[in-house]
């Protein structure tokens, strides 16, 4: 593998993992050796595309995000993001095809709240069908959409999912919030 695919695949693990990681658990996740995964590193934190907010944990940070193709979020975008939209175009829960659950979202941090509430079985139901993603798309954030697309990919079910869901959405919310303070 070239030196600029590993690069890559180590911002993909820190992007993916939406925290920081350490050298070992980057290490695990790309099964390089931590001698090679630290001198990769250190080339990423030259170049601006890894930060070190604690000691011996690595995070992406925004320009790293940019070289792997996501967009940049300013302040604007986040409030956009953020913000809420008419009623025609929330995201309205369903347990299966016209069987609406009575539960919609007009914002992102609508979505988040009543993730931790709606039915199980409607979670079930729109995650396969990449609902939750499109709809993200349309808000603006093309990031979270792929970032629901890997967690679609785990396969996730039962409260699991709901707390990957949940955790993934509500980090992204707080995230743009910073954003927008």
């Amino acid at each position: 593998m070239s030196a600029s695919k590993i690069r890559g695949k180590i911002l993909m693990e820190l992007w993916a993992a939406g925290k920081p990681m350490t050298t070992q658990e980057l290490s695990e996740k790309t099964a390089l050796p931590p001698s090679s995964t630290m001198g990769y590193l250190l080339g990423l934190i030259k170049a601006k595309y890894v930060s070190v907010p604690q000691t011996h944990n690595y995070a992406i940070t925004n320009l790293g995000k940019q070289a792997l193709g996501l967009p940049k979020i300013n302040p604007q975008l986040a409030s956009n993001i953020l913000s809420h939209v008419p009623v025609e175009k929330a995201f309205y829960f369903y347990y299966d095809i016209n069987n609406y659950s009575g539960v919609y979202a007009d914002s992102l941090q609508a979505l988040v709240d009543k993730l931790l509430t709606v039915d199980l079985k409607s979670i079930e139901f729109h995650v396969p069908r990449k609902d939750f993603e499109l709809w993200i798309r349309s808000l603006g954030d093309l990031e979270l959409a792929k970032k629901l697309g890997l967690l679609r990919l785990k396969n996730l079910s039962g409260e699991a999912l709901r707390q990957a869901l949940y955790e993934t959405v509500n980090a992204r919310c707080q995230e743009l919030s910073k954003l927008t303070a």
